[in-house]
């Protein structure tokens, strides 16, 4: 069974690749996850022999990109500092018989804040107009042709035998942005209208659909309003929400039919991904950063649709419950079927598990659920003794790389 490590090349860089590759191997991990592509942060590194806490560059890839293959958009993408001195995918595949380990490139695809500051034109925009400067659109052209450019840029010079694809669509309202902030609680159903992108780009593919986005955003923005201006609201419950959102759905036709558009275009740009890809290289797609699993629609990520482009659905189990985890797992799996493999992320630390027999329940939970390879999130966020019960872990489902 496929047994991965998602790692961060500063963590290379740092601690040095046969230095991490030894820990991974002994761990029972077949194949290292890379950052290829990667947004900003502010990390802490438990046992890191410099830097304790990174703040990485903003939308950079760490790569060496060649400007060639972006004729067709204005979106380029910048090679982090890093790789001035440390080509670490062309250090990988040279090593790659040395440690042993299989090699993953990780592409987080449109979520790119620098590119969307950069060029506002291209991101996504909510029904007043107002844009989301961290998520570009899949809507646009560009943004299809830079995101295709950036994975066949990549297999056209460095060797891996997967590339795993996040956030290939639309991002969620609520994503993690610098000091997000808002004395409005949250909920699915407000969340859902404000996460919907009525930018140019998605009026013209809509109508090209038969959907009048325009009319769908005006009573979107009434919706809204209503929701907003009244102090006294109590506030629903996730479940009471998610109602209103089922109920809103079967109301509205329109509103229906275009989460279905917007299904059909992340499909649409996955398979235009696949094909800039050699057939040789696995694609695996991370449908979603939502918990639960079943929220994936709201970033326009259909499973089902997707195990036709895709090669493996990685799913992310960031819940504390094994039957949470293992109830994603069996939704996964009953939606794509025999058509793709299905992997599921488990985090081995803070905040998802508490102990060792937590993260072991997950596993022996996931397996029975039907899975097809397992991976951990991740080698610099975590204490190395985390290490010994990822390979309990791994050991429990038994690997064949």
């Amino acid at each position: 069974m496929y047994a991965g490590m998602f790692v961060y090349p500063w963590d290379l860089v740092e601690e040095g690749l046969d230095a991490v590759a030894e820990r991974l191997r002994a761990a029972g991990i077949t194949t290292i996850a890379v950052a290829a592509s990667y947004h900003a942060g502010k990390f802490l590194r438990p046992h890191a022999p410099r830097s304790r806490v990174v703040f990485p560059d903003d939308g950079t890839v760490y790569f060496r990109p060649r400007p060639d293959r972006y004729r067709d958009t204005p979106l380029r993408p910048a090679a982090n500092r890093l790789v001035d001195e440390h080509d670490l995918f062309a250090v990988l595949a040279d090593r790659r018989r040395a440690h042993g380990l299989e090699v993953a490139a990780w592409m987080v695809g449109l979520h790119n804040t620098r590119l969307g500051t950069a060029h506002p034109a291209y991101v996504v925009r909510n029904a007043y107009g107002d844009p989301y400067y961290y998520s570009l659109c899949p809507s646009h052209p560009e943004v299809r042709a830079y995101l295709c450019a950036l994975l066949g840029d990549f297999a056209s010079t460095y060797e891996a035998q997967y590339v795993i694809l996040e956030t290939p669509g639309f991002l969620p309202y609520a994503h993690g942005f610098h000091h997000e902030f808002s004395l409005v609680p949250p909920d699915p159903w407000s969340s859902l209208l404000l996460a919907l992108c009525f930018c140019p780009a998605c009026g013209r593919r809509a109508a090209a659909s038969g959907l009048d986005a325009e009319r769908l955003a005006a009573s979107v923005r009434e919706a809204l309003d209503a929701f907003h201006a009244d102090p006294s609201l109590p506030q629903p419950s996730d479940g009471q929400a998610l109602h209103w959102v089922v109920a809103d759905l079967l109301r509205n036709p329109e509103l229906a039919a275009y989460l279905r558009w917007r299904t059909d275009c992340v499909t649409s740009l996955v398979r235009e991904a696949r094909a800039a890809l050699p057939a040789a290289m696995r694609l695996s797609v991370i449908p979603s950063v939502d918990q639960p699993l079943a929220l994936a629609w709201l970033e326009g990520s259909d499973l089902s649709d997707l195990a036709e482009p895709a090669d493996i659905i990685e799913i992310l189990g960031y819940r504390a419950s094994p039957g949470e985890v293992a109830a994603d797992a069996w939704w996964a799996r009953q939606r794509i079927g025999a058509r793709a493999r299905l992997h599921v992320t488990l985090r081995p630390a803070y905040p998802d598990t508490p102990d060792e027999a937590n993260l072991l329940a997950k596993a022996r939970a996931v397996q029975e659920a039907g899975i097809d390879g397992i991976s951990f999130y991740n080698y610099g966020h975590i204490r190395l003794g985390h290490l010994a019960w990822v390979r309990r872990a791994v050991r429990a489902l038994g690997t064949s790389g």
